[in-house]
């Protein structure tokens, strides 16, 4: 088969991003921007039902079809309903972006002083969320003849120093059993790392002068800081034809700060 660039267009195929609603300059809206962008259809999904058809109007505005969900990933319920909702107004699910998670609003404390509320909080919803929503879709996308799942971890879970990384590691773990589970039913998973971003979340986390900046500078190979947009390429390759035959990865996006063989 011949390479053309045609394989990057999702045209036809119904995509659901999760977390990517609740802030501005999110990369959960950049994700949505960039796959309806390459010719998908758009569930937008967050538990900020508001948020969420905020940027399902942008999208709309600009040319795209997508429409905003409220769902809490943490609910079985919930993340079915969500499916619902994209099977009632397109269909089906071909792609599903597991983004949303917890990471600014997680307490910074040594881990051996964490209480288990925050720690089974975190869980919930940054592992056990992700596999609700895949739970949710599968079906669909087997009925459809396959489909994409990529999970957002980071570039904080090698190593984990804390919670938050513990429970991309976690997803990682989910990422590469799913891989091995669906490879069957021609349904890819695979995950990005994100390195730090200008989104409002990342710069919050980590703002201007913070020693962690400073840190990050001096380890990446190129530069410590990208934008939202940068971890679009990834994505495509990931959701669209022209990653066939990629399953079961982590593709770090963060200048070089993650350096794996």
């Amino acid at each position: 088969m011949t390479f053309t660039l045609d394989q990057f267009r999702l045209d036809g195929k119904v995509a659901i991003v999760t977390g990517a609603g609740a802030r501005k300059n999110s990369i959960g809206e950049a994700y949505a921007q960039g796959l309806a962008s390459a010719g998908a259809s758009i569930v937008v999904a967050d538990l900020d039902k508001t948020g969420a058809e905020r940027v399902a109007h942008n999208l709309n505005e600009m040319g795209h079809d997508a429409i905003g969900v409220g769902v809490d990933i943490t609910d079985p319920t919930s993340a079915a309903d969500m499916a619902k909702a994209a099977k009632a107004k397109y269909g089906g699910v071909d792609i599903l972006v597991n983004n949303a998670a917890l990471m600014v609003e997680i307490e910074r404390v040594k881990t051996i002083d964490l209480s288990l509320d925050i720690w089974n909080r975190v869980m919930s919803v940054n592992l056990t969320g992700a596999l609700n929503c895949c739970q949710a879709v599968v079906p669909m996308m087997r009925e459809r003849g396959g489909g994409k799942i990529v999970n957002q971890v980071s570039g904080g879970a090698f190593p984990p120093s804390a919670v938050y990384g513990i429970s991309k590691l976690a997803l990682v773990g989910l990422t590469t059993t799913l891989a091995r589970e669906l490879g069957p039913d021609k349904i890819n998973v695979n995950a990005i790392a994100p390195g730090m971003t200008d989104s409002e979340a990342g710069l919050a986390l980590t703002p201007e002068g913070s020693a962690f900046r400073s840190m990050l500078a001096s380890l990446c190979a190129l530069r410590a800081q990208g934008s939202t947009t940068e971890l679009v390429g990834a994505l495509c390759l990931l959701c669209s034809s022209a990653g066939s035959w990629i399953s079961g990865q982590v593709l770090h996006v963060d200048g070089g700060w993650i350096i794996r063989p």
